[in-house]
């Protein structure tokens, strides 16, 4: 098959910049692939993050023309035009949130005008976590112009079907992000950031966001700390106030227990971080999925989470990490004690080196093949 897929790519940062890079060395194995991204992704407005493109080594193997920007309707039209001129036969978008449906849409459309082309989403969200009035309808628009669809989580299904009337998708588990390289000896990872070769480490990773739940973490911290001594590593970006974050530390009394790295994280740099932890934390208060579960399998890392979203879908409780109630820092607390004290970093390690051979991007790339019928 032609491919395009238009998304967040590579000079962008992020997550799905990821997956992108991923998707497209395993698509380009047997499918001619090509990728077009934003020139500007986020008005600065919009964006609380530092910066929009990635500061360390390059992560893809295309070069991607950054044509569309997302405020500018006169682009949309433009990056239809040129998706349509390389005659493809499928058409991809990674798709997280209704701010980007008018363009997603518009482009669809004109492709499909100007081609024979289908239409495949894939869906980290279908619903955001955060919702505004227009969020259903707009989705609808974008989703009516879509052929295929793309689904990572049981909770991202239920919104498709309640979105779309017998949609033509595939459920496929989100496939383990293999971009950050192989692990680093755990002594060395913690000599590299000045943390204690003894030391239980705690991980929260990841843009920091209400919604991730680093606030009941830090809650739960406090009770931990009565039973056993843990060293909490946070490596993100802001994308809400800091100040509360700190003032909350400060006030709990976290700071000699606690390592605050504020700041994105290069591909490069990312192996370090994970392989000096001995456990993953996401205390989400809502999600669907998180691609960070997907970050800590490559590195063999178990993980507690809350039971939220398709978390538990991936975390296996007992077997590859433990899952607790949302919102609740005594649940958490709880957990986290429990995996120190009893010892389950090697018996759930194990579990996740065996569990994650489910989520292969090759099982992703065979899933849409067999969507779309080619």
């Amino acid at each position: 098959m032609r491919i395009v897929i238009v998304s967040t790519a590579y000079p962008l940062r992020g997550g799905i910049t990821h997956y992108v890079s991923l998707l497209y060395d395993h698509l380009s194995k047997n499918h001619d692939v090509s990728v077009i991204t934003f020139k500007r992704q986020y008005p600065k407005l919009l964006f609380p993050g530092k910066s929009q493109e990635e500061k360390g080594v390059q992560s893809a193997n295309y070069i991607a023309p950054q044509i569309v920007d997302s405020i500018n309707p006169l682009t949309w039209f433009k990056t239809g035009r040129i998706a349509a001129e390389k005659s493809p036969d499928l058409l991809i978008f990674k798709y997280w949130m209704p701010f980007f449906a008018p363009a997603f849409g518009t482009i669809a459309r004109v492709a499909k005008k100007k081609s024979e082309c289908k239409v495949l989403l894939i869906c980290d969200n279908v619903l955001p976590h955060e919702r505004t009035p227009l969020d259903r309808s707009l989705t609808s628009w974008l989703f009516k112009a879509a052929d295929f669809f793309i689904v990572q989580s049981k909770s991202v299904e239920k919104d498709l079907l309640s979105v779309v009337g017998n949609p033509r998708y595939r459920f496929v588990p989100h496939p383990v992000y293999e971009i950050f390289g192989n692990k680093v000896d755990k002594q060395e990872a913690r000599d590299r950031l000045g943390i204690g070769r003894d030391e239980k480490v705690v991980l929260f990773f990841g843009y920091i966001r209400k919604y991730k739940g680093l606030h009941v973490l830090l809650d739960a911290m406090k009770e931990v700390l009565k039973s056993v001594a843990v060293r909490l590593l946070v490596v993100g970006e802001f994308y809400d106030d800091e100040r509360s974050y700190r003032d909350q530390i400060a006030e709990l009394g976290l700071s000699d227990k606690l390592k605050l790295v504020s700041d994105y994280v290069p591909n490069e740099e990312v192996a370090t971080y994970f392989s000096a932890a001995d456990v993953v934390v996401l205390p989400y208060t809502d999600a669907t999925q998180s691609g960070i579960a997907q970050i800590a399998y490559n590195f063999d890392r178990p993980i507690i989470a809350t039971d939220v979203g398709g978390l538990a879908e991936v975390v296996i409780d007992g077997r590859t990490g433990l899952v607790v109630p949302p919102n609740s820092p005594a649940e958490l607390a709880r957990a986290i004690a429990r995996f120190f004290a009893e010892g389950l970093s090697s018996q759930l390690s194990a579990g996740v080196a065996e569990q994650k051979k489910l989520y292969s991007w090759d099982n992703l790339v065979q899933s849409i093949e067999e969507l779309v019928g080619k």
